[in-house]
């Protein structure tokens, strides 16, 4: 039930004069996007059940810039990242995780020059540290001997070089990984990168993501397993415009967690 999820924010904590262990960014998309929405409350559930303390900025985040920077406006880019760091920083926020790699590349990357410099994690990174540490465990739930492909985002994998986390995440389900042809290094874009997101595509012979669910239907799979929400809602378009919807999910990593053992 959304009721039960308990989702504090910085400044209730500062309040109280607590300080969260991590700061969970939640995005533009997993704030707004009714779809990634779904995602935000899948990560917040698994917060809750491994009593993680975290807390969110709520109406003090702000975009991160991304979306300007990659279309060019490094002057809007930096009036924003600017006033996130103020905020970020007036906390004393040390740890940064976001279930979205546009902004966990912009973080982690790219705010250190402006000011604001913190450990930023993927969450498929730190639902990995929180298994080895034995806060969750997953053997044995409802997606046993479920054939799932996994798209490896542009900004989590080519960018930042992480492939193996999410993997590993799937294959902690009892799950069968199946690989599509272009995948890790030699992946395909989803189609939403660069701001692609926000506008139609150029006039072409095929959408990308069209191209890119095409390689995910030809391993047969139960689930097209995601780490993006961009990534998410192209692939679904997808699997839609493949009028497949009926028989192949696409879900983010969080989500099949949080839903593996009902937690």
């Amino acid at each position: 039930m959304e009721s039960e999820l308990k989702v504090p924010t910085m400044a209730e904590l500062s309040a109280a004069g607590q300080q969260p262990e991590i700061l969970f960014w939640v995005g533009c998309a997993g704030s707004f996007d009714d779809r990634a929405k779904r995602i935000t409350k899948a990560f917040v559930k698994i917060l809750n059940r491994a009593q993680v303390s975290f807390a969110v900025l709520g109406t003090e985040e702000s975009c991160t810039g991304d979306p300007a920077k990659r279309t060019g406006n490094e002057f809007l880019f930096q009036m924003q990242a600017v006033s996130n760091i103020e905020v970020l920083n007036a906390y004393e926020v040390k740890k940064v995780v976001t279930t979205c790699p546009h902004c966990f590349n912009t973080l982690k990357n790219e705010y250190p020059d402006l000011g604001g410099k913190y450990e930023v994690m993927h969450h498929t990174q730190f639902l990995e540290e929180l298994i080895k540490e034995g806060k969750i465990t997953l053997e044995g739930g409802k997606f046993k001997g479920k054939r799932i492909t996994y798209h490896d985002p542009c900004y989590l994998g080519r960018a930042n070089n992480v492939y193996k986390a999410p993997r590993d995440l799937i294959e902690k389900l009892d799950a069968e990984l199946v690989e599509m042809k272009n995948c890790k290094k030699k992946g395909l874009c989803c189609g939403a990168g660069g701001a692609q997101m926000f506008k139609e595509p150029e006039k072409g012979d095929k959408d990308v993501n069209i191209e890119r669910t095409e390689q995910a239907l030809e391993t047969k799979p139960d689930i097209i397993a995601a780490a993006c929400p961009f990534c998410n809602t192209m692939m679904t378009d997808g699997v839609k415009n493949k009028e497949k919807e009926a028989t192949i999910a696409v879900l983010d990593i969080a989500e099949l967690i949080a839903n593996a053992k009902d937690l």
